[in-house]
């Protein structure tokens, strides 16, 4: 069972569901698929705005204590993620594979998810960074053996991807503890989830 507290859960599922967001209007496509993605970004974006719900009516345990360490560690995490996705992309752009980058901003996506598994302590991302690793390759192979574009493949898989993680975690988030307050979980408050 998930045993990560109801807040961090709200707060997963709204960063996911606004990334979701953000992949589905990554790639270019034909009316009747362009209309699908957008249903589909406006479902995360409604997803998203659950989590926020979710989280803003939780409040950390009673008890509970920062890590200030594994905020640090959070941050260069999210930093590492950013700057390896930006500088690639740049990279990419400057030898003309600027098609690519899509891949490899995907890849980078799943990779941060492993050092993050153990700090939000959610085992259940590994499922997800090895998802996005295999749609980043999927992506690949496919630009490079079709006349498909490699942002097609991986901004649908990777959103599709984010938006079931988010659904997900909503479903199966801890239930309130009822009038007297507090949530079953860990006593830690997890990485940007507030105090």
């Amino acid at each position: 069972m998930l045993t990560v507290p109801r807040r961090q859960a709200g707060l997963t599922v709204l960063y996911l569901g606004v990334f979701a967001t953000i992949w589905f209007s990554v790639p270019a496509a034909g009316p009747a698929l362009r209309t699908l993605l957008v249903v589909a970004s406006v479902a995360a974006l409604v997803t998203a705005v659950a989590g926020a719900v979710v989280a803003a009516r939780s409040h950390p345990e009673a008890g509970a204590v920062r890590d200030r360490a594994a905020d640090r560690r959070y941050l260069l995490i999210v930093v590492a993620e950013f700057a390896a996705a930006g500088l690639g992309a740049a990279l990419l752009a400057a030898l003309g594979c600027s098609a690519y980058a899509p891949v490899l901003v995907c890849a980078v996506v799943g990779g941060h998810f492993l050092p993050l598994t153990p700090l939000l302590r959610d085992p259940r991302l590994w499922l997800l960074a090895g998802a996005m690793c295999l749609v980043a390759l999927a992506g690949l192979v496919t630009g490079l053996a079709s006349a498909v574009a490699p942002g097609l493949v991986v901004g649908v898989g990777a959103g599709l991807l984010l938006w079931a993680y988010a659904v997900w975690t909503l479903v199966t988030a801890p239930r309130p503890a009822g009038p007297a307050g507090g949530e079953r979980g860990n006593r830690a408050t997890p990485p940007g989830s507030g105090s």
